[in-house]
Formats: structure tokens, C-alpha cells, sequence
């Protein structure tokens, strides 16, 4: 019998309950037969016991060791690479650890995967308080609800997302221009510049909540010096990294949010609540 090899790839900071729920749900999962996979994650610089945590319940994750300024995607790169010095995969499973997947998770992504060869699947996310969608791949920034076909989007939220390793070769891996959030849009737009397909699961695969907090950048009850800053923190909205992304949709639309981003920081009060 073949057997198909799978990386699952997190990276977590002082999520420690979530994150050990995380890998349990992963590992509850019911898997197609043949299909194994090592998870890789990146403990970027937890000071809560996760890595510990891990380690003693889940002895066989590997443990990537971060400072604590990786944030989500170099954090990800870094796990990433970890899957590959250690060998040959077939495919990479991206999976954020506030997400729970449900145990039907590899047979709808893996079947949709099959319907869809040398293209990116990407799981459609639900929030456990009332099954609205939260996450999952977009159309010009919307989200879809799945109705039991497979939909073709144009981008993806990284919550849950199957890469096959053809994809990899052609496109490589995330940017590490990026340092928390828009590398996985990035990616989605990426790979279709490249011609490979990105489609979302005709089903949900799990539940992450929305994060309701405003951020501080356009959060007009925190003054203006700390909402600079904030903007062009790692959990900001980095505008030179926002342009990076939007330079795929075309280079007036980049240019506009560019300049739309820094006006939204300066005058948040415009801008609905």
C-alpha cells in the first residue's frame, strides 16, 4: 500500500488550552487509510508551558524553537522548513491552534483534494456559537458559506489549508517578507498568478471564532502616537506589507489601499464602528 505523508504545520504563543485542544482534535481525526503525518510546531517563545505542555502530551510533535518575534507567518516558515530538512512530504497541512477541527476534516479536505489535483484546498471555518462562517478561502474579501459543492475563491485565511507538494515546488513556501498577518492571502494570490486553483471545502472542517476586538491602529479610544505604532507593528496592519500583497490585484488598487490604510490610523472616526 502507497502511503501519503502529510506535515501539519502551527505556530502558537502562550495558547497553551487552545493549542493542547488543538492537537487533540487533530489527532481524534479519522484519516483515509494510508495517510500519515508528523506535526511540526513552532513555539514561538511561550512563556505559559506550552512547549512543555506538548511534549508531554503529544511526545511525538516536533518542537520548533522561536524568540517570541516570528508571530504567525515567519513562524510558520520556520516550521515549514523544520518538515523539510526531515524529509519528503506529499503534502503540507497548515493549521492555526485556535482551530478545532471536526473529525470529518481529512476525508472532506482529501476528497475535495482529489477532485482537484495540484491545487490548494482550503477548509471552510464555522464559530461554534452560532455556525456562521468565519474563515476560510474569500472572493473579493468575502467569505462564502459552503453549500456542499466545492467553490473556487480567489485567496485563503490560513486557519485550515491543504498544500500539495507539487504546489511547493512551483510556488515555494510562505514570504518571509510578511511577519504575522497577509502572508496566507499572499499565498492564495500567488499560486493563481502561477495558474494552480485554490478551492474551498464544500463543507465545514471546524470552528474558529471571529476576533471581535477593533484593532488599536483604527481604534479611535487609543490615542494617535500609540495607534502609529501599532499600525506598523507585526500585529498591525502594516501598510508596506499590506502593498506587498495587493500588488497582485494590480498596482492602483495597492497604491490606493496603501495610502487608505495610513488615512484610517489618522482618522479612525470616519470610518463606520
Amino acid at each position: 500500500m502507497t502511503v501519503f505523508k502529510i506535515a501539519v504545520l502551527l505556530t502558537v504563543h502562550n495558547r497553551k488550552d487552545k493549542t493542547l485542544e488543538c492537537l487533540k482534535r487533530l489527532y481524534s481525526c479519522s484519516f483515509p487509510e494510508g495517510v500519515t503525518f508528523d506535526v511540526f510546531l513552532t513555539d514561538d517563545g511561550c512563556t505559559d508551558g506550552t512547549a512543555q505542555s506538548v511534549r508531554d502530551s503529544f511526545p511525538e510533535v516536533v518542537i520548533v524553537e522561536g524568540d517570541g518575534n516570528l508571530f504567525w507567518n515567519r513562524g510558520m516558515i520556520a516550521a515549514w522548513e523544520a518538515a523539510d530538512r526531515q524529509g519528503q512530504y506529499d503534502a503540507y497541512l497548515w493549521l492555526n491552534d485556535d482551530t478545532f477541527v471536526f473529525g470529518s476534516m481529512p476525508a472532506v479536505m482529501f476528497n475535495c483534494a482529489e477532485r482537484h489535483p495540484d491545487s490548494i484546498i482550503v477548509g471552510a471555518i464555522c464559530s461554534e456559537k452560532d455556525g456562521g462562517i468565519t474563515y476560510g478561502g474569500t472572493i473579493k474579501d468575502k467569505h462564502f458559506v459552503p453549500d456542499g459543492n466545492d467553490l473556487r475563491v480567489e485567496t485563503l485565511n490560513g486557519n485550515v489549508v491543504l498544500v500539495p507538494s507539487s504546489v511547493k515546488e512551483k510556488i515555494g513556501i510562505l514570504d518571509r517578507r510578511f511577519s504575522h498577518a497577509m502572508g496566507d492571502t499572499e499565498y492564495g494570490f500567488r499560486a493563481r498568478k502561477y495558474g494552480i486553483e485554490v478551492w474551498q471545502s464544500p463543507e465545514y472542517v471546524g470552528t474558529c471564532e471571529l476576533h471581535d476586538r477593533k484593532p488599536d491602529w483604527c481604534n479611535p479610544e487609543v490615542p494617535f502616537r500609540k495607534r502609529w505604532k501599532s499600525l506598523y507593528s507585526p500585529l498591525g496592519c502594516n501598510p508596506k506589507q499590506f502593498f506587498i500583497c495587493d500588488r497582485h490585484n494590480g498596482l492602483i488598487k495597492a497604491c490606493f489601499h496603501y495610502c487608505s490604510i495610513h488615512v484610517r490610523a489618522m482618522f479612525p472616526g470616519l470610518w463606520h464602528k
